[in-house]
């Protein structure tokens, strides 16, 4: 079997003993999670928990950890050209080419996969006519909204059908009617057996979505589990109360009567 070679048996997603240090700071520490094929996995936790730094460790943007990482069976760190052409990906922050066109860029991103063109171009009208975009196709990029932009890069992420997508705030930006379609789609793709990584701190829509939640803090993974499995024998009306209750340092009160005290 090449190094290539896309293991179609093997979980979407699979930590074992993840780790992650920068110089003596510990950023992520021993995290064993799989996402299966045709599941979506909630990823959470606060500002700084480790949750950007386990995505770019799967994109294999990092060269060294602890543990394994694979997926679809692969290490990124060896396989990186291979695991990219089956993965979809959507950053917090948008990263487009703001002279192309909608048109243009997604022309660039059918070619980079390699894309028949007239399936790519099938694709492309389907989704940007799903998220309300095919009358900005002659557009600049430069000159879209943050909710356009966020639209586009969600187009450009599913046009080469992908096995594994991770996104990071997929939903930011969204009017009520995308977010609403594209809570939808993922359910339908998850369905048809694509595996997603959501990461996001809008937890309605996680407890909605998701098929399973992780819930990080300090880098550890301190809950697991279905909403209902999370919920079963606590008072939580809701994964906001859950996910504050886990992940409280104790001195919420004490910081929030600071803040009030100095509006005077």
């Amino acid at each position: 079997m090449g190094t290539t070679e896309v293991l179609n048996d093997s979980p979407a997603v699979e930590l074992r003993g993840f780790g992650k240090r920068y110089g003596d700071r510990l950023v992520v520490d021993s995290i064993d999670l799989v996402v299966p094929r045709g599941q979506i996995v909630g990823y959470l936790g606060r500002n700084g928990a480790g949750k950007s730094t386990t995505i770019k460790a799967l994109l294999g943007f990092l060269d060294s950890w602890e543990g394994e990482v694979r997926v679809l069976g692969l290490d990124p760190r060896v396989d990186g050209p291979a695991i990219k052409r089956q993965i979809g990906h959507v950053p917090e922050h948008a990263l487009l080419y703001e002279q192309l066109t909608v048109a243009e860029h997604l022309l660039l991103v059918s070619r980079l996969f390699d894309l028949e063109p007239n399936k790519a171009r099938a694709r492309a009208e389907a989704l940007l006519a799903g998220f309300d975009l095919l009358e900005r196709v002659d557009q600049r990029i430069g000159a879209l909204s943050k909710g356009m932009r966020q639209k586009l890069m969600l187009c450009a992420a599913l046009l080469h059908e992908p096995k594994v997508l991770l996104l990071d705030e997929p939903l930011s930006g969204l009017d009520a009617h995308a977010a609403v379609m594209m809570k939808r789609l993922l359910r339908a793709l998850a369905d048809r057996g694509t595996s997603i990584f959501y990461s996001s701190h809008a937890l309605e829509a996680v407890q909605r979505v998701c098929d399973r939640i992780v819930i990080l803090e300090a880098g550890r993974i301190r809950a697991a589990g279905t909403w209902e499995e999370l919920s079963r024998g606590t008072h939580a009306k809701d994964l906001e109360v859950y996910f504050t209750q886990v992940t409280e340092r104790g001195d919420e009160e004490e910081r929030l009567a600071r803040i009030l005290a100095s509006q005077g």
